[in-house]
């Protein structure tokens, strides 16, 4: 439970980091994501959680 809540607060770091430094780009990729088709969002969700799993089994 432990490395889970830390896992958790690492994505809020990561997450606030883009806003912190530069809240225009993250407006300009917002205004881009929405007008993405919702499978293009799903297969770029899909490709950044399995490169997640394959760097979480690197690193352990």
């Amino acid at each position: 439970m432990h490395d889970l809540a830390a896992a958790f607060c690492l994505v809020l770091v990561l997450e606030g980091v883009v806003p912190f430094l530069s809240p225009a780009m993250l407006r300009r990729t917002a205004a881009l994501t929405s007008q993405m088709p919702d499978r293009a969002l799903r297969l770029a969700g899909l490709g950044s959680m399995l490169v997640g799993l394959l760097l979480l089994q690197l690193v352990r």
